[in-house]
């Protein structure tokens, strides 16, 4: 992905140190699309005895990570600390007492995993990828994956915020949301990476507000803010905001306001490579047995 449209990584980080205090109360979307994801590992026979939760935030996933795969090791791994600190929480000292297992946490960029190759079994992430270059966090899923393992996630679509998009691009034409990735363009990334069998589903959820105030203020409690190189630095200034406000309005239905969503929804299966001598890489699919 051309880099003046990826997130500014330092910016990211920041931005969700600031937020891990409000994020839970916030992230409603966020453990809805969760619960769902989690869902989708219903029909799949998979025992990891190593998975990492990739983005993992305040550690919402854990708990139900851990009954799922109870003898798994379980890494949580996101980039801001502060919101590691609010996942060490979850595991207060008399459930380590009663001998509950602690998910051991990382802070580490997706795109730059400090773990040895083909350790993991499963990787596991939830609305994180967005953040990052598809193709260099799927590159390294596929490098910490052994053969057979499960990279499994969702992320955001390209219809995300379209309302908020338009208002501001009304407003002043500046970039103030952030790029998200087709999910045809996410597929081919899967397979360029040395996954097989590629899986990719999206919906769309529609989040209701008041005021385009209300958005924002639940977009910056997530940490969900502009990370763009190109933004324009410092707040929006009264005038813009009110042009941005009365360009949201068009949107109205009903007496409120929508916030589109676009989740995709994704899954592919780690397999061996074969590497020609010009440097390509070979991978072989064949259809998986029936369960």
């Amino acid at each position: 992905m051309d880099e003046a449209m990826l997130p500014v990584k330092r910016d990211v980080r920041r931005a969700f140190d600031r937020a891990a205090r409000t994020y839970d109360e916030a992230a409603v979307l966020q453990r809805e699309v969760c619960a769902r994801l989690l869902d989708h590992l219903d029909p799949m026979r998979l025992e990891p005895r190593r998975a990492v939760d990739l983005g993992c935030g305040t550690g919402h996933a854990f708990d139900r990570l851990a009954a799922r795969f109870p003898g798994a090791c379980l890494v949580g791994l996101d980039i801001a600390p502060a919101m590691l600190a609010r996942a060490r929480e979850r595991s207060p000292w008399w459930r380590r007492l009663l001998g509950s297992r602690r998910p051991a946490l990382v802070c580490a960029d997706a795109e730059r995993l400090p773990l040895a190759s083909g350790c993991l079994d499963l990787v596991f992430s939830n609305l994180a990828l967005q953040w990052c270059d598809p193709e260099r966090a799927f590159a390294e899923s596929a490098r910490v994956l052994g053969t057979g393992g499960l990279l499994l996630f969702s992320t955001f679509g390209p219809d995300t915020l379209k309302e908020l998009r338009a208002a501001f691009a009304e407003a002043d034409g500046s970039p103030h949301v952030n790029h998200f990735a087709d999910m045809h363009d996410l597929g081919d990334a899967l397979v360029h990476a040395g996954f097989a069998d590629p899986v990719m589903d999206m919906e769309r959820i529609t989040l209701e507000y008041d005021t385009a105030l209300a958005v924002a203020r639940d977009l910056k409690a997530i940490g969900a803010v502009n990370s763009l190189p190109s933004r324009a630095r410092g707040l929006p200034g009264r005038e813009r905001w009110r042009r941005m406000s009365a360009a949201y309005e068009r949107f109205r239905r009903n007496g409120l306001l929508p916030a589109t969503w676009e989740v995709v929804y994704g899954h592919a299966w780690k397999v061996p490579s074969r590497k020609r001598a010009d440097g390509r890489h070979v991978v072989d699919f064949a259809p998986r047995s029936p369960r």
